[in-house]
């Protein structure tokens, strides 16, 4: 799917208009794969069962639609050309897993309509009935998620690691996910300006046809982890004519309602009842799309579609 720049500024805030002011996007992935019996003790995290367990990914994905979800994410957030290099995977090979993470998706999807019985989940419009709308999201994790020492979560890059840097790690990879199918490139846990503008800058160079969205961490509900402004990071994001959306992911539920406000004024060891307990809180500063993050479960995700779905005149029912 390509858009023209008008179409990309407004692609997030329609598709949740249109079905019913909201969406519901997916939750914890490594945790599920593990539930069903993935080792994902490897630097390649999540994205190792994309070379040896594509039928867990299909799993994982088919679990969040049936609990619910609008949008699914890639198994791609640890994926990366050089990861797989590292591993002794040749770079086509490595191209080539990043392209089944989006297809294993899509695949998801399709199941998933195939296998629903008339009138679950469906849009009744105009006296007709379609499917339940579901986004593939192409997901893109931070250059510290490839590092795997904890870097995302502390934007501590070093200054050996420059925007041109970031920019070359990340631009083969980008332009392979947006090409291979998915609806939108989700650039997840995004700890720091200068990552922030990296991406920016590589959407608008690559001129990526479909539309994007940012979403930051926190660990104290006023700057990203690594001090940055949440403000000058939105404001990177807003500058960007495919950025759709901007969120905040990775951080403790009781800061996200700040973050939200602050970034409208601009542009974890929760259970799943405390977590689901800031749905109704975070909608009503203007949130518009709900998901998890790490721990939260297809049980999660269940639960945000049944609070959203009372709070809303949404044709969508749990």
């Amino acid at each position: 799917m390509g858009l023209e720049s008008s179409d990309m500024s407004c692609f997030i805030s329609d598709f949740v208009q249109k079905y019913g002011g909201y969406a519901v996007v997916d939750g914890g992935f490594a945790t599920e794969l593990e539930r069903h019996g993935a080792n994902l003790n490897d630097p390649l995290w999540s994205a190792k069962c994309l070379i040896s367990s594509p039928h867990l990914v299909r799993r994982v994905h088919l679990d969040y639609l049936d609990a619910g979800a609008n949008i699914i994410l890639t198994a791609s957030y640890q994926a990366t050309i050089q990861g797989f290099e590292a591993k002794g995977l040749a770079t086509e090979e490595a191209e080539s897993l990043l392209r089944r993470s989006v297809e294993i998706a899509c695949e998801a999807r399709e199941i998933y309509y195939d296998n629903c019985t008339k009138g679950s989940w469906d849009l009744v419009e105009n006296g007709n009935t379609t499917r339940r709308p579901v986004l593939v999201a192409a997901s893109i994790g931070s250059y510290g998620a490839y590092l795997a020492d904890g870097s995302e979560y502390s934007g501590d890059y070093g200054d050996a690691v420059t925007l041109q840097k970031l920019k070359d790690f990340h631009r083969r990879r980008l332009q392979i996910l947006a090409e291979a199918g998915a609806d939108l490139i989700a650039f997840e846990t995004i700890p720091n300006k200068l990552e922030a503008k990296a991406y920016a800058e590589l959407l608008e160079e690559e001129a990526i046809n479909i539309p994007a969205w940012f979403s930051f961490n926190s660990k104290d509900g006023i700057n990203v982890v690594s001090g940055d402004s949440i403000l000058e990071c939105a404001s990177i994001a807003d500058s960007c004519r495919q950025v759709a959306a901007v969120g905040i992911n990775c951080t403790p539920p009781r800061f996200i309602h700040g973050l939200i406000l602050s970034i409208r004024k601009k542009s974890s060891g929760v259970s799943d009842e405390d977590f689901v307990s800031y749905i109704g809180k975070w909608h009503e500063a203007g949130a518009s799309l709900f998901g998890g993050c790490c721990r939260t479960t297809p049980n999660t995700i269940r639960a945000i579609s049944g609070v959203l779905s009372n709070k809303s005149s949404s044709p969508f029912k749990s």
